[in-house]
């Protein structure tokens, strides 16, 4: 009965996952919808010619470093021109940027909270203590995470560990590009593969989280836990496809209030 309850637990959370997430999608495509009406400056997309660069030269980074104030967002690229491969330096200072930037704490406070909430690790407690052992075991999924998916395997398998926003297109071809980035990624030569590096790296990550989680050390557990990851970055990468025009529209909404007032 003690298994099956917490079984129940674990699929009650999945189901709220992948519920906020169909809800997540619906939001997006709402927000982003004046797109295909408006002109905006919008980036190249993947597989169009790129021009020359000077050797050496970096791609420029993304200007909006955080998503809503609290997602990171330094692995986010305006598009696939002018690519330049990452170093391994490079890919683990993106990994450290993700890992420790303040919004990833939160982050993890608010999953601990919602873990706490369902008791699904009855073995933390609850109370203060609890709390404390959850947002502990939610960061180091993170930190864990970031380092294996952004820097570790993608230096060992030569991927690039950053998202290439797609920025042209519909609403739909370009929610099924951020989603598709989970499973296909470019290679540092350029080329094109399946992300081993997303998959693979929170597999890892999964499977080292098996040390600190005590009431789910078993296969059904970490098939769950690894589906919830990618489901969470798949809907990160939804939003950093989306960011520029969410906040170019919030952007215009924000002057147009203003002018209002100041008249």
């Amino acid at each position: 009965m003690t298994e099956t309850r917490h079984l129940l637990f674990n699929e009650g959370r999945n189901c709220r996952m992948l519920m906020f997430f169909a809800a997540f999608c619906f939001l997006i495509l709402s927000q982003v919808s004046f797109a295909q009406q408006a002109p905006s400056v919008l980036q190249p997309q993947p597989g169009t010619p790129k021009e020359e660069q000077p050797v050496g030269t970096k791609p420029p980074e993304p200007k909006d470093k955080r998503i809503f104030f609290i997602i990171p967002n330094y692995r986010t690229y305006p598009s696939l021109a002018n690519y330049q491969p990452l170093s391994t330096k490079e890919k683990y200072k993106i990994a450290t940027q993700d890992a420790f930037d303040p919004g990833t704490i939160v982050l993890g406070a608010a999953f601990a909270g919602e873990g706490q909430l369902s008791n699904s690790n009855r073995a933390f407690g609850q109370g203060v203590k609890g709390y404390v052992q959850y947002w502990a075991a939610a960061y180091s999924d993170f930190v864990v995470g970031d380092y294996m998916t952004e820097a570790v395997l993608p230096s060992l398998l030569h991927q690039d560990p950053r998202y290439f926003r797609r920025g042209t297109g519909g609403t739909l071809g370009r929610l099924g590009y951020a989603m598709g980035q989970i499973f296909w990624t470019h290679n540092d030569s350029g080329t094109s593969a399946f992300n081993f590096s997303e998959v693979g790296g929170n597999a890892t990550a999964v499977a080292i989280s098996q040390a600190y989680y005590r009431d789910s050390r078993d296969a059904s557990s970490a098939v769950q836990k690894l589906s919830t990851q990618l489901g969470v970055d798949m809907a990160s990468n939804v939003l950093k496809e989306f960011w520029p025009d969410i906040n170019r529209k919030f952007s215009r909404k924000h002057s147009s209030d203003t002018a209002s007032v100041s008249h």
